[in-house]
C-alpha cells in the first residue's frame, strides 16, 4: 500500500563537502552515493544495497552565506501540500520554503514547527507503472540496515510539540521513558497505531538548538562507532543499550551534521 499522511518518507543530508561525505558514510553505513548527478542543484542519491533511501544536497557558498550548514533533514507525506503548509503556519509554525513542483517526483515545502523544528512535507508523484508504490526509506515495520531505524525529537516544549505534530499529521504520542531529572522520553505512533515511528523528548542544555535526530540502522554497533571516529566524525553519545536489545549512539560527521545509529553488539 501507499505511504499515508504522517509517514517519514524521505532523508535528506546537507552537506559542505558531498565527496567527503561519501567517504565517511560509505565507510560507516555502508551506503553508495553517487559522485555526481544531473539533477538541479546536483542533487545525488544515497543508497543503501536493497537501493535509495535518501538523497544528498551539497550546499553551495550562497547557501551557507544564507546561514545554510550541514544537516539532516526528514520528509513527511502529506495529503495536500499547500493546504498542510497553510496549517502548520496557522498554528504557529514557519514556511521556510513555499511549495514548489519538483518534476517527476512530487510537491514540497520546507517548513519549521512553533520551535523552529524544521522538516519537509511532501506529496509524493507515485511512479506511472507503479501507483501504489511505498517509501521504505524509514523501515517503520521491520529492520533493514541501511534504513532509517528512528525518528527523535528534542524539543523546547514536549507537550505543544506532541499537541502541533498530532494536529498536523495525526500522530499519537503512547507509552514513555522516565529519564529522572531530564524529564520523559515519549514514544509517537503513527495515526492508526500501525508502528511506533520514533519519539520525542526535552532538549537537553547543552544542545544548541531542537531539532529532530535521525537513527540509521548498522550490522554492528561497534563496529560503526569506531569508524566514525577513525574517518574524521565525533561520537557524541557512545552506544547505549535501548528496549529490544539493540544499541544506540548519536554522532556528528566530519562536516558537523548530526545523525543517530542503530544496530546490534556482535
Amino acid at each position: 500500500m501507499a505511504n499515508n499522511h504522517g509517514d517519514f518518507i524521505w532523508y535528506e543530508l546537507m552537506t559542505s563537502d558531498a565527496a567527503g561525505a561519501r567517504d565517511f558514510y560509505a565507510r560507516v553505513i555502508g551506503w553508495d552515493i553517487d559522485t555526481s548527478s544531473d539533477a538541479p542543484m546536483d542533487y545525488r542519491m544515497i543508497s543503501a544495497s536493497d537501493g535509495p533511501v535518501a538523497g544528498l544536497l551539497p550546499l553551495t557558498a550562497e547557501m551557507q552565506s544564507g546561514g545554510a550548514r550541514p544537516c539532516w533533514m526528514g520528509y513527511i507525506a502529506v495529503s495536500d501540500v499547500d493546504a498542510c503548509a497553510a496549517a502548520i503556519k496557522d498554528a504557529g509554525g514557519s514556511i521556510h520554503m513555499e511549495p514548489w513542483d519538483i518534476e517527476g517526483v512530487g510537491r514540497a515545502a520546507f517548513v519549521a514547527d512553533p520551535q523552529g523544528v524544521m522538516f519537509y512535507i511532501m506529496k509524493p508523484t507515485p511512479p506511472a507503472d507503479d501507483p501504489d508504490a511505498q517509501s521504505t526509506s524509514f523501515a517503520a515495520e521491520a529492520p533493514i540496515v541501511g534504513h532509517c531505524a528512528w525518528n527523535e525529537l528534542s524539543t523546547t516544549d514536549p507537550k505543544a510539540a506532541k499537541a502541533f505534530y498530532s494536529a498536523q499529521f495525526g500522530w499519537v504520542q503512547d507509552g514513555d521513558m522516565d529519564m529522572g531529572p531530564l524529564g520523559k522520553y515519549e514514544f509517537l505512533w503513527d495515526g492508526a497505531k500501525r508502528f511506533m515511528l520514533g519519539a520525542v523528548m526535552p532538549k537537553m542544555p547543552e544542545m544548541p538548538v531542537p531539532f529532530w535526530t535521525y537513527y540509521f540502522r548498522v550490522p554492528d554497533i561497534d563496529a560503526a562507532c569506531t569508524a566514525i571516529s577513525a574517518h574524521g566524525g565525533t561520537v557524541l553519545q557512545e552506544p547505549i543499550e535501548i528496549p529490544g536489545g539493540d544499541y544506540s549512539l548519536v554522532a556528528t560527521d566530519p562536516q558537523g551534521a548530526a545523525f543517530g545509529l542503530v544496530g546490534a553488539r556482535t
